[in-house]
């Protein structure tokens, strides 16, 4: 299956109080997913991540499952976007029981539409249920997380992710925007 990946932004750098580019892609369900049909209802949490099945990935994704009830108790949703093929986040999404949202970004434009940093993919083998699979991507992103508020605006940005306890600052940081 071919992935989807529409983004209309320039590829600058988003600051804080930029709105966030509109972009749609696949998710691992194989099943295309649009900012303009989910950014606005909740608070969106849009963190990019370099490779699916790899140590800092899967801490950083299990804490957003394992913190996903306080996340929703805040009004906020949660997006993982890499440049994994569909293929490899269905891989990712079942082995780690992930419950939430993730997107291929396969050539990058949604990262570099946020200003992400993208080089060269790779490919890695995993056993999965027994079985030795490849992933492949093509891009690899930088670690960036990106707080959306309810208008599309960027309220929190952070270039300097610590993969296990993103979730945990994200937390922070949400309740530190709402109090306002």
């Amino acid at each position: 299956m071919v992935s989807v990946i529409t983004v209309s932004a320039q590829n600058s750098v988003l600051e804080i109080g930029d709105a966030a580019p509109d972009f749609e892609a696949m998710t691992a369900e194989g099943e295309k997913w649009s900012s303009s049909n989910n950014i606005g209802e909740s608070i969106f949490v849009v963190y990019f991540y370099p490779a699916a099945m790899t140590g800092g990935c899967t801490a950083q994704a299990c804490s957003f499952r394992d913190n996903r009830s306080q996340l929703l108790d805040l009004g906020a949703e949660v997006v993982g976007i890499s440049g994994d093929e569909v293929n490899n986040l269905r891989v990712f999404k079942h082995t780690n029981n992930l419950n939430f949202p993730l997107l291929s970004d396969p050539e990058g434009s949604i990262a570099r539409s946020f200003g992400v940093p993208v080089r060269d993919g790779g490919m890695i083998t995993r056993e999965v249920d027994g079985e030795e699979v490849e992933l492949r991507r093509t891009v690899t992103t930088s670690r960036w997380t990106f707080i959306i508020g309810r208008d599309g605006t960027v309220l929190y940005k952070d270039t300097e992710v610590d993969a296990e306890g993103d979730s945990e600052a994200v937390i922070a940081a949400i309740r530190q925007l709402t109090q306002n």
